[in-house]
């Protein structure tokens, strides 16, 4: 018999049978407000209708299929569904504009392409008119989602092709009835290849990062377990977006614990904050920037605490300045904990426990989800293998890490040694009970002096001082010597000193951590990636070097 045990399927057939009319998720309609909540009965029945549709346009195991949406109910059906015919997806940024789609598409060559026409500013079709029709040569269609019903008005909006490929609508409602892919007749192996993200791109190009439906099922268990899903009453926020694994770990751990999902098209903190109250949210997962948002928009500006229902927030630092955002949540009530996760090994991989000193509490990393994962820090110039509280290269193996990344096998044999640890390209520590410290990414960690420096630790002192809206440092060469230079923005209507700011830092950091200069500007170069926005600091390295020059 096929080992079915590890399976998307197979992950979420017990809440399905242990009470099939529970709500599974809410939708929320992002122009009217309205909810749409769906049981788990229902819900499976959509996925099994949508994966006669996929085999109806040719869709098989092995197969990909790119969706190109925001958080709507179509995504979740369409991956579910195609995790039933042991096909996969390829998540794309709705942020991405013509020349990134084009390497996705070219990359990993998707069957379909499903996108949807709008979503308030974005326009899509005229993205795709930047999108280079070679990179699409393994399309056969193009599918839309909001094109409108048959004969509706909408439907005169709908090109007869787009990208040279006929085009194709796809509307839930429509779906046929009476012919349905049972989830007892699943096609899906654990180790067909599930879902594909795409790294950030921040310090490299970005790659497709293949896991397979074992490894998602094995990872999404210990979350459920680890973050408390299993308990009574809980209701998750799933305001991240899907195709980023942040969004999605969060998201299908709640739905294998049987939990109900609440589930916006995209993170509005106005709306946030309603849903939060009006469904009693208990957990929710998002960036500093995210929670910073939800507290300014609580309901009374006082009460403690902010929202009573939360039990868990873990949130990723993105920015600098984070951890005074999370203590200003903490004091209102707001139970943040720090996070590490990626691509490769899965978001929520690790989380701070609530209970540790509030310092602590907020870093990145914490312990690991899954109590047979295993981690290590290795030196990154002598290759050693580093003891608790050196800082270091951290090293992962678990068993529900990545596969690989799609048709790139040298990168894949750079990141993963033969016994399986992955090489993050992380700096951190260990902590002596197994957990463990997110410091910095190797490409912005810095040697000053000798000591291996993260960049936040400067970059903290500077946004503390008044009239500093944020801050950024990067090393680089000046008279033989590595040396920091800093970035800032000032606040609105503020002219802060130079002089007395990098003054502060020498106040209160080593000599060799103060900035050699210090340069203000209107905005850092940033890549947006589906987990958040993130610094380039490869292009601000290239920008103080051009300064220097300059001089």
């Amino acid at each position: 018999m096929p080992d079915t045990a590890h399976t998307l399927d197979a992950l979420l057939a017990g809440p399905l049978a242990r009470q099939p009319d529970a709500t599974a998720i809410t939708t929320v309609d992002p122009e009217t407000g309205a909810e749409q909540a769906l049981s788990r009965r229902q819900f499976d029945t959509l996925v099994g209708r949508a994966a006669v549709w996929l085999q109806d346009q040719g869709v098989a195991q092995g197969d990909t299929v790119a969706l190109w949406l925001v958080n709507r109910l179509d995504w979740l059906v369409l991956h579910l569904a195609l995790a039933r015919l042991g096909a996969a997806v390829l998540t794309v940024n709705t942020r991405y504009r013509g020349a990134e789609v084009s390497h996705l598409l070219a990359q990993a060559r998707p069957r379909l392409l499903v996108l949807q026409q709008h979503f308030r500013r974005i326009d899509f079709g005229a993205v795709l008119q930047e999108i280079d029709p070679a990179s699409a040569a393994s399309l056969q269609q193009v599918v839309v989602v909001d094109a409108g019903a048959e004969g509706a008005a909408g439907a005169r909006q709908l090109p007869a092709t787009l990208l040279g490929r006929p085009t194709w609508r796809f509307d839930l409602a429509s779906l046929p009835a009476g012919r349905c892919l049972a989830m007892a007749d699943s096609q899906a192996a654990p180790d067909d290849p599930a879902i594909l993200f795409t790294t950030s791109g921040t310090t490299s190009g970005p790659k497709l990062v293949v896991h397979t439906q074992r490894t998602v099922s094995l990872h999404v268990q210990h979350v459920a377990h680890a973050m408390g899903y299993h308990a009574d009453g809980v209701r998750l926020l799933a305001a991240l977006p899907f195709g980023g694994t942040f969004g999605y770990v969060s998201m299908l751990a709640a739905l294998a614990a049987g939990k109900p999902v609440v589930a916006p098209h995209t993170f509005d903190a106005v709306e946030a904050a309603r849903l939060l109250v009006a469904h009693r949210i208990t957990h929710c997962f998002g960036s500093d920037e995210m929670f910073e948002a939800l507290l300014a928009q609580a309901p009374d500006a006082r009460a403690v605490p902010a929202y009573p229902h939360l039990r868990l927030c873990g949130f990723a630092a993105f920015r600098a300045g984070a951890a005074a955002v999370a203590a200003d949540c903490i004091a209102r009530g707001m139970p943040l904990a720090g996070l590490y996760g990626s691509s490769e090994v899965h978001a929520l991989f690790a989380i701070q426990g609530l209970d540790r000193p509030l310092a602590e509490r907020l870093e990145g990393g914490g312990m690991p989800v899954n109590p047979d994962a295993a981690i290590r820090v290795r030196d990154a110039e002598s290759g050693a293998l580093l003891p608790p509280g050196a800082t270091g290269l951290l090293e992962f193996r678990a068993p529900s890490n990545f596969s690989g990344y799609l048709a790139n096998p040298e990168a894949t044999a750079r990141a993963i040694d033969a016994e399986g640890w992955f090489s993050s390209g992380d700096i951190g520590q260990l902590r002596a009970d197994g957990s463990f410290v997110y410091l910095t990414r190797a490409g912005d960690a810095i040697r000053l002096g000798g000591y291996l420096t993260a960049p936040a630790e400067i970059e903290e002192v500077l946004t503390a001082q008044p009239g500093v809206a944020a801050a950024q440092v990067v090393a680089v060469d000046l008279d033989g010597k590595a040396r920091a230079v800093a970035f800032a923005i000032a606040a609105p209507g503020a002219a802060p000193d130079s002089a007395a700011l990098l003054q502060a830092v020498r106040d209160r950091l080593a000599a060799y951590k103060v900035p050699a200069r210090l340069w203000w500007v209107e905005a850092f170069p940033v890549v947006h990636s589906a987990n958040g926005t993130k610094i380039q600091r490869t292009r601000l390295r290239d920008m103080a070097q051009a300064r220097l020059a300059a001089e």
